[in-house]
């Protein structure tokens, strides 16, 4: 882990490039290729200049069907050359869910992520198709306050393509919340207690192949988000 992955674009305060992480197979991934952050609608002019700068040309954000976020409506791009998508992967008129992590606020910790995994495998999997698909340039994600949607996508982009499991709780834990970490330990449990059982029980290649994502994409996510050999 190396802390030049944090970008400072004015306007946000939780962007950082997925690049530079080393993976099993002794690669690193690609700097430039991915990058997570919190809502790009607060970007200054100068922000989105530096966005583009760094060569993002794709950004998707993640939304929760059935929530409407006002402050945060508005996500076209300020810039020419970008396409925009939109991902719902989650869903509020699922009661079951709001009940167990929404009503509780287990929602905005990653204790809930075994869960949606389970019930959505095919809004996860559109996202990552999305990004094996995209044009040419880096691919931003983002959601709101670029923590849990987003923390969700990036732990399977992570697992995907080989980067640790301390490696991965550690990229997650550089979005800091001590109201967070202060809910986990009512749960007797930690950040990382909760990434590493949610990694356990995820083989990642099964589990995209099985929500429809296909073996050419996969491969394009590989090709797309590591450095070649």
């Amino acid at each position: 882990m190396t802390l030049n992955r944090l970008l400072t674009w004015d306007g946000c305060n939780n962007i950082r490039d997925l690049g530079g992480l080393k993976t099993s197979d002794g690669r690193k991934t690609r700097w430039g290729a991915v990058v997570r952050s919190d809502h790009p609608a607060k970007l200054t002019a100068n922000g989105w200049s530096a966005l583009y700068a760094h060569g993002i040309r794709t950004i998707i954000s993640l939304r929760t069907h059935g929530l409407v976020e006002e402050d945060y409506l508005d996500t076209t791009p300020r810039l020419a050359n970008i396409t925009a998508i939109d991902a719902a992967i989650e869903d509020f008129t699922d009661a079951e869910f709001v009940k167990q992590w929404v009503d509780t606020g287990l929602w905005s910790t990653p204790l809930y992520y075994r869960d949606a995994l389970q019930r959505w495998p095919e809004r996860h999997v559109a996202v990552i198709r999305a990004i094996a698909q995209a044009q040419p340039g880096g691919v931003l994600f983002h959601c709101k306050r670029g923590h849990d949607r987003t923390g969700i996508i990036t732990l399977l982009l992570l697992a995907l393509v080989g980067v640790s499991p301390d490696d991965i709780v550690a990229d997650y834990a550089l979005s800091i919340d001590p109201e967070r970490e202060e809910m986990l330990a009512r749960e007797h449990t930690t950040t990382r207690e909760t990434i590493l059982a949610t990694l356990a029980s995820l083989d990642v290649d099964n589990y995209l192949l099985a929500g429809g994502l296909s073996q050419i994409d996969l491969d394009s996510i590989r090709t797309r988000f590591l450095e070649s050999r």
